[in-house]
């Protein structure tokens, strides 16, 4: 009995439509990257504007990301990234914000 096969989805972790998509993935990598430093940097109160402003552009780059991205895996790895750059950001606009000590 025939059964259909399924064509290869390609070796891409992130491509499951078998297609290459740098841009997305490229977005991917830079809003996981500003989320884990955003969130790291968070914990520390000094650390504030480093953690602010990566927080902020990480945000900026997942919500970009989630507009254009063609795949589940990418849009789950941006929710990931989304979520540790919100909460760096958070933190870090709680401990003095994107400006804190430098004007004023």
């Amino acid at each position: 009995m025939a059964q259909a096969m399924r064509p290869d989805p390609g070796h891409s972790l992130f491509a499951t439509d078998g297609k290459p998509h740098p841009v997305q993935d490229t977005l991917v990598a830079v809003t996981l990257v500003l989320g884990v430093l955003s969130f790291v940097t968070a914990q520390f109160h000094n650390l504030h504007l480093l953690s602010s402003w990566s927080g902020l552009i990480g945000i900026l780059t997942g919500a970009y990301g989630q507009f254009i991205s063609a795949t589940t895996r990418e849009r789950f790895a941006l929710i990931v990234g989304l979520g540790l750059s919100a909460v760096g950001f958070f933190l870090g606009m709680a401990h003095g914000g994107l400006f804190g000590g430098v004007i004023g």
